[in-house]
């Protein structure tokens, strides 16, 4: 198992056993406050949040589409998720107050924020233009 540095998660690694080449990360990660933090702080990319629960019928309707943007995205934007349920300090903190709820930050700042179920195209969308007024 490699293990990868945070501020590494969007750049094409390589195996230390085999050095076969590691894509980018291309899923998204659960997260908690500390990682999320981190990850927030080091990201080179902008950074779509999803603040979810077990219980939430939309969130787990949203649930692929987040999957696919991780994946489509891979290398361009780094997607967490955020079990409000788990973790109710980091929901207070955005002040979530209805889920699913998708937050992009920026270079550590909040570029965008919006509740209730987004398409991909939609997501994707915030996270380029997030990138774009960032250059």
């Amino acid at each position: 198992m490699n293990r990868i540095p945070v501020t590494r998660i969007t750049d094409t690694g390589r195996c230390g056993s085999c050095k076969s080449p590691l894509p980018p990360i291309d899923e998204p990660i659960e997260v908690d406050a500390g990682l999320f933090d981190e990850i927030v702080k080091e990201s080179r990319v902008p950074v779509l949040v999803d603040f979810w629960a077990a219980w939430c019928g939309p969130c787990r309707m949203a649930a692929p589409e987040v999957q696919a943007l991780a994946k489509e995205m891979a290398g361009r934007a780094v997607v967490l998720k955020v079990d409000t349920e788990a973790n109710p300090e980091l929901a207070a903190r955005y002040q979530i107050q209805s889920i699913p709820n998708f937050v992009v930050l920026n270079k550590g700042k909040l570029a965008f924020q919006r509740a209730g179920l987004a398409p991909r195209t939609e997501m994707r969308r915030w996270l380029e233009l997030a990138a774009t007024s960032a250059a």
